[in-house]
């Protein structure tokens, strides 16, 4: 079929005759812009529509394994609307990922109030630590969940020098930027409050919030893990996207702790790291800028 390596065809049609029914036959294949690491679309068939997506396994090994994973965590907790995975495996060098197609609507008119509400239940699933029992991906980059039982150790040791190293191996950040730093990982403690982990999606920005058949909010591309829920709120106050509306039915389900406003820029550090090592140079004006705030 046009579109499709022959290996993944058929080794997802084996997988749908063995998930969903075994006659079901597959007619069609459209791709559908928007990813920039995957090759993804519609899959059409005999029984139904769904979403395939697939890249080169070598390149980022285990990527789909893990977001299948983390898509389940979030689907567990029965709090808001996630994909079904349908299935996830490997062929001739490809991997990929079979979910429910969402074929998306209007937004509700209680849309963002009912996003607000629902991941403040998402957020009361807790763990004994922060971080995850495996690592995973945000966006194409590795993103390691080694557990803590300190929301502040997690934050800098995991999220924060990772990326660091990474920028520095690139050369994109010089050590004055590592200097910088370190003067705020002596600082955090006293910024930052410890509060009982929360099930993160983990790359909550308006891109991977969209609306499922019924208006209804609909999380997607996650990047899991047990972290401060400050986190997950302060990435969608990042790029835009979130009606006022959804921070407020937030804190009325799950009150903001005192100052939180005064904390999204901390948080963002982390998604802005990212963006440098992901686009480039021309975010570290943003990750100076908040550095030069509390250093």
């Amino acid at each position: 079929m046009r579109g499709i390596p022959e290996a993944i065809h058929q080794r997802v049609q084996t997988l749908l005759q063995q998930q969903v029914s075994s006659s079901i036959i597959i007619k069609d294949f459209s791709f559908i812009a928007g990813g920039c690491i995957n090759n993804g679309g519609k899959l059409s068939t005999s029984e139904g529509r769904y979403f395939l997506k697939w890249n080169d396994a070598s390149k980022f090994p285990g990527m789909f394994e893990a977001e299948a994973k983390g898509l389940k965590k979030l689907s567990a907790t029965q709090s808001i609307y996630i994909p079904e995975v349908i299935g996830v495996s490997e062929a001739e060098g490809y991997q990929f990922l079979l979910l429910e197609f969402i074929d998306q609507s209007s937004r509700s008119a209680n849309y963002w109030k009912d996003l607000g509400q629902q991941l403040a239940t998402l957020h009361r699933t807790s763990s004994l630590f922060f971080g995850l029992d495996h690592s995973n991906y945000i966006g194409s980059l590795p993103q390691t969940n080694a557990t803590n039982s300190s929301w502040v150790d997690f934050f800098i040791h995991q999220r924060l020098q990772v990326q660091l190293k990474l920028a520095m191996q690139s050369g994109l950040a010089e050590k004055s930027l590592l200097r910088n730093f370190d003067a705020l990982y002596i600082k955090l403690p006293s910024l930052l409050p410890e509060e009982p982990p929360s099930l993160l999606h983990g790359d909550l920005w308006s891109g991977n919030v969209i609306t499922s058949h019924n208006e209804a909010p609909c999380l997607i591309d996650p990047a899991v893990y047990f972290g401060h829920r400050e986190m997950d709120l302060a990435m969608t106050q990042l790029f835009g996207g979130f009606n006022a509306e959804f921070l407020e039915a937030y804190h009325e389900e799950f009150p903001l702790l005192p100052e939180f406003h005064n904390r999204i820029d901390l948080y963002n550090l982390y998604p802005l790291l990212v963006h440098v090592n992901l686009f480039g140079s021309s975010y570290l004006a943003q990750v100076n800028s908040i550095l030069k705030r509390f250093v």
